[in-house]
């Protein structure tokens, strides 16, 4: 476990990085429908997305399953469309919903777990404590998502409740603004799904 603090280091830098946004942008809309009161809803939500990744991740690391790159590098950006979507049809969260969006962030965190996997493997080469080293580097993933989620729903709050700004205005907002950003994201990757 002398690795912990380096693996941790490197999951959460890893989501934060900014070269890597799409993961950013994922937690944001996953989040951004919900206002601060909402901290438990979101906090379970981010759960299942956890438990998603987590499976794959580990899968992927310790050689279980193969993953097609240009696949899941096409199908993260369509994981944050489909959000960014439902939130715009949406106009609000809702308690019928949810269950809904708990399975939608489970079977996305799947996808997401094969993409942080292509990461983490070129990082472990040819390590023989890789369990160890998986757990640290998805614990940094978490805290990273963590941070973002506080950052989202802090940066929701002050609009919503200093500058008024109405709650379907900022949910409006930025998730059409993430949408369009995942669907360039998504057609710049598809000739590498074709080739």
């Amino acid at each position: 476990m002398q690795d912990f603090p380096l693996y941790f280091e490197l999951g959460w830098q890893h989501i934060l990085d900014w070269k890597g946004y799409d993961h950013i942008l994922f937690v944001m809309v996953f989040c951004g429908i919900y206002s601060l009161s909402d901290w438990r809803k979101v906090l379970l939500l981010v759960t299942a997305f956890t438990i998603g990744h987590s499976v794959t991740l580990a899968l992927s690391v310790l050689k279980i399953i193969t993953v097609n790159t240009n696949l899941i590098e096409f199908l993260i950006p369509v994981t944050i469309l489909v959000t960014a979507f439902s939130n715009i049809v949406s106009k609000k969260a809702s308690s019928k919903g949810i269950t809904f969006k708990y399975i939608l962030a489970l079977f996305f965190g799947l996808i997401h777990g094969m993409g942080f996997s292509n990461y983490l493997n070129s990082l472990l080469g040819k390590s023989t404590n890789i369990v160890a080293e998986l757990f640290a580097f998805n614990i940094g993933l978490e805290f990273g998502q963590i941070l973002i989620v506080i950052a989202t729903l802090l940066l929701s709050f002050i609009l919503i409740n200093i500058f008024k700004i109405k709650k379907w205005d900022w949910t409006f907002f930025l998730s059409s603004a993430i949408f369009g950003i995942s669907f360039i994201m998504a057609a710049e990757r598809l000739p590498g799904l074709l080739n």
